[in-house]
Parts: structure tokens; sequence; C-alpha cells
């Protein structure tokens, strides 16, 4: 017997899309020529992709940002941009990154970008280090941390929580980008859940930290819209390709959330499970993308060549950042750390007994076990 999966999830009223479901794939023909084996793993996949698809909504339910997260990090936000007016009186503090977009969890920190605007460019470290002094005398903000990255960031947390804030000056393609990816989380219900495991099964496997080595959570997040789009009947499309105007670098910073309203709904004919999407996922990256001759672009919405343009040119992942259109991999620049993530996809692509942590229940292990082994069964 087969089984559909109808999945809602909490999104804003106006964004809010059907819920999908999932049908299983037509019957092969007597004509068509293909393996035993292939026929065995579809079936497999029509019984099984049902439970994996709903032990991932689960996982994505109980994990998400909660809207009181949010809301609780706005307060922070509108009192800090208070304060900080008293010292930088045009100053605006925007609220980015997983937070804002859609793809955050309950444990994620919250990320800022100061913007000050005038004829002079401000030093970052000069403001910083100037707002650092400030915020010992505000009541609320402990633990201020200056670190002096490529983005300098003044790093706090609100005072008796764990709730921790990260602070830039000025890095205004943080902010358009967290409005671009809020529009690819909420274009399709799968798309926020499938990232969310994702992010999950990275960080396990200690391949989601580039202060390490390894890959962003921004990274991540661009390899899986790049995925989506580039199947056969794609979830998402391109939408700095087909809504220009509505993500135009250019535009006046204060602007950039106006724009994604203007995108109309958009409604993909693929009508994969969200674990149909997973397992495609990690063969896609396992064994159909070419690393040494690729980069993924989620604004062309489709796989470069690379050139030898230095930003391509020895580097052993290549994601392009949308609107500044550099490399966001760039902290993977050991081949030893660059193997150690091909090889945890391969693995979980080969051996699905290293998918899930030991300490998860058999019930939700052994769906999620045979599922991936179905898969390996079909190479």
């Amino acid at each position: 017997m087969c089984l559909c999966v109808f999945v809602s999830f909490h999104v804003p009223e106006l964004q809010r899309l059907p819920p999908y479901e999932w049908n299983p794939p037509r019957s092969t023909s007597n004509s068509e020529r293909v393996s035993v084996q292939m026929v065995w793993f579809c079936h497999c996949c029509m019984c099984l992709c049902p439970q994996l698809s709903h032990q991932m909504v689960e996982l994505f339910e109980a994990c998400q940002q909660q809207s009181s997260d949010l809301e609780r990090k706005e307060r922070c936000r509108a009192r800090l941009q208070r304060d900080i007016q008293d010292i930088y009186a045009v100053a605006r503090l925007y609220l980015t990154g997983s937070s804002m977009n859609g793809l955050g969890c309950r444990s994620s920190d919250a990320d800022l970008c100061l913007v000050i605007k005038g004829t002079k460019r401000p030093d970052p470290i000069f403001v910083l280090s100037h707002l650092q002094r400030a915020f010992r005398s505000l009541s609320y903000v402990e633990r201020t941390q200056l670190i002096r990255a490529k983005v300098p960031i003044l790093r706090f947390r609100e005072r008796g929580s764990d709730l921790e804030f990260d602070l830039n000056i000025n890095n205004t393609v943080g902010i358009r980008n967290t409005f671009l990816l809020r529009s690819y989380a909420y274009a399709d219900l799968r798309i926020r859940p499938m990232i969310l495991v994702i992010k999950k099964w990275a960080r396990h496997n200690q391949i989601n930290d580039a202060s390490k080595g390894t890959l962003s959570s921004y990274t991540l997040v661009l390899m899986v819209l790049h995925y989506l789009q580039t199947l056969k009947d794609p979830v998402l499309p391109s939408l700095q390709r087909d809504y220009p105007e509505c993500f135009n670098p250019f535009v006046d910073i204060d602007m950039v959330p106006e724009g994604p309203k203007r995108v109309p709904p958009y409604v993909s004919r693929n009508q994969s499970s969200l674990g149909e999407l997973l397992v495609g996922f990690l063969r896609y990256y396992a064994t159909e993308f070419r690393w040494d001759k690729q980069v993924i672009s989620v604004r062309e919405a489709r796989a470069l060549p690379k050139t030898n343009s230095h930003e391509w040119t020895n580097k052993y992942i290549c994601v392009e950042e949308p609107f500044e259109r550099n490399n966001v991999a760039r902290a993977v620049h050991e081949k030893m750390k660059f193997d150690a993530i091909k090889a945890e996809f391969a693995e979980v692509h080969y051996n699905p007994d290293n998918w899930l942590p030991r300490s998860q229940t058999l019930a939700i292990r052994i769906p999620l076990l045979l599922l991936l082994m179905c898969c390996n069964l079909s190479q």
C-alpha cells in the first residue's frame, strides 16, 4: 500500500502555500528496460519515504525557531537601536541571518548589522570598540567581546540568558542575502525542514563549522538551494534571474525588505517527498557534482564551469555568493578538510549506519537506515 503525506507548516499568512502531496512515481511500462534492483529500490522508496518525510517534519517542528524566540530577539534589537542612536544618531540596526530568513533553530544565535550612512565610511574596529565601551553601562548586555575577523564583530549576550548576538558594521550584503534566502525559504513548504535536517546532519558529523575549515551554514543552505534548482523538475527557480527588480544589488539598503513582497507565489511541478529530496541531495553531492570542475550558483540556478579567475583557482569547494559573486566556501582551504566533507557525503550515501547518532531510538533509526540502504542498492 502506498501512502501520501500531507504536511502543513507555520508560515506567514501572505506566504502560505497549499500543503503538498507526495504521489508515487508512475508504474514502469513493459517497454522500459530497468534492472530488478532499481524496481525493488523504487518500491521500497514508495513505502519508506512517507515515514522519512514524517520524521523530518517532526524534527523540524521540534527544532525550528518559534515566534516567541524571534520576538525576544526583536525586542533586544529595538532596545539596542535606541541606545546606539544616542551615539550614532543616523544608525539603523538590522536583524539578519537565520533568525530572520526563516531557517533558524531555537538555539540559533542572532546576527545584527549596524548600518551607519554617510559620505565617509566608518572604520568597523573603531565603531565596535566604541560600542563595546558603551555596552558596559547597559543593564541588559553582558560578556562583550571584540572579534577582529575579516568581518569584525562585537559578540555579546543578553544578560541572564544564553541568547548570543554578533554585531557587525555596514556588512550590508548580509541584509540583502537574508531577504533573498527568506524568499526561497517560504517559496515551497519543503525547503525549511529539508535545510534544517541537513544542517543538523552536517553539524553532527563536524562538517558545519567555517572556523574549523569546513562548511558554513550559509554555504550549506546555498548547496541545498542549488540542488533543488537543478532537478529535472525544479523545486525552486532563480529568483534573482526571474525577478531582478526585486533583488537589485544596488537598491538602497532601507528598501531591501520591500523587494521580496513583489515576488508572486511559486508553485513547483515537482511532487517529490521530503524523503526523496533528502536522499537525492546526498546522492547528488556524493556521486554527481564535479567538485573539481564546477561552481555552485544559486543566482544562475545551475552549476557554472570553473574558470581561471582568482576566486575559483586552487579552491576545493566553489560556492558563489549570490550578490558579491565571491566564494563563500573559501574556509575549506585544506585538502584534509575537503576530503572529510566528501567522505561524509559518501559515507551516508553508501553506508547509512552513520546517518543518525547512536542515541536515537530504533523507531527513528530503522526507517532511515532502510531507506538509505535501498538507495545504496540502486547504484
